[in-house]
């Protein structure tokens, strides 16, 4: 009688801890799983650079930290520290989201100061089709990215702010071609923030032997509204961008700087410096 009652409380007891193991086992199983979903999810996909300003249509796992130093018209100066980057994940196939932290914004030179925290940022992308370097060297990726005024004033855009965007890229060889199409849309503020056609292309060679990855980016921008109204700006680009260099494991190292520089009228900035550090793992 006494082996009985004795198997019943085992019994009893190991029950919940069976259901409860069966509960948490996929969730323990989709973090255990994680970086073998993550290679398998980029070995889908060409291995190109991140380019500086452009937006990759790859699908990439790292933290990113850029510096932007930008020479406004009548004498200003912007520095950005941070310029909204932060932790980028792959959480699924085919999927990467972007958890952007806010940048440090300082406005200074001739006229009035300012300085502040920018609006917090986040970006989703879904890679419809790809092919790696040996089954074809091309990809094209859906984004929505959003901006939620949470920074301080004169820093935050003071509106939510939805960015559908649609990237591809090629390679031929070492040479690889990456491309965005987006547009700003407000939820409000249109008279004075209009909805901006954002068109980003960034020309691109590797030097395997030295890691090297020298490029040339086009930023263009036009206004078909708001106070900007049939303005536009066109920046060119021209970097290079150092790395993957191997650091521990799986966590690798990159570098990269490049110099923007008007050649249309009345730009938002005349000319800008741009590092970016990252971290890939």
């Amino acid at each position: 009688m006494l082996a009985i009652a004795t198997l019943l409380v085992i019994s009893i007891v190991q029950a919940p801890r069976c259901e409860a193991y069966d509960l948490f086992a996929p969730v323990t199983d989709y973090f255990a799983n994680w970086f073998t979903r993550v290679d398998r999810t980029q070995a889908e996909q060409p291995h190109w650079m991140t380019p500086l300003v452009t937006v990759t249509p790859r699908l990439e796992q790292e933290y990113r930290y850029d510096q932007l130093w930008q020479s406004q018209p009548r004498g200003k100066a912007l520095n950005n520290f941070g310029a909204n980057k932060g932790l980028e994940l792959i959480p699924a196939d085919p999927i990467e989201v972007i958890l952007g932290v806010p940048g440090y914004i300082v406005q200074g030179g001739t006229g009035k100061k300012a300085s502040g925290w920018a609006d917090e940022t986040f970006l989703i992308k879904y890679r419809l089709l790809s092919a790696n370097e040996e089954s074809g060297n091309y990809i094209l990726s859906l984004f929505l990215g959003v901006s939620v005024p949470t920074g301080d004033d004169p820093m935050s855009l003071r509106e939510t702010i939805y960015t559908p965007t649609i990237a591809l890229g090629k390679g031929w060889g070492n040479f690889d071609i990456q491309s965005t199409v987006a547009a700003a849309l407000p939820d409000g503020g249109m008279n004075r923030l209009g909805s901006p056609l954002l068109w980003n292309t960034t020309f691109q060679y590797h030097i395997e032997q030295f890691f090297l990855w020298p490029e040339v980016e086009t930023n263009y921008t036009w206004w078909p509204n708001g106070e900007r109204v049939g303005k536009s700006q066109l920046f060119l680009t021209p970097g290079v961008i150092l790395g993957r260099f191997p650091v521990w494991k799986r966590l690798r190292f990159v570098i990269g700087a490049g110099y923007q520089v008007a050649v249309t009228k009345n730009p938002l900035f005349n000319n800008g410096v741009v590092l970016s550090v990252r971290t890939p793992f």
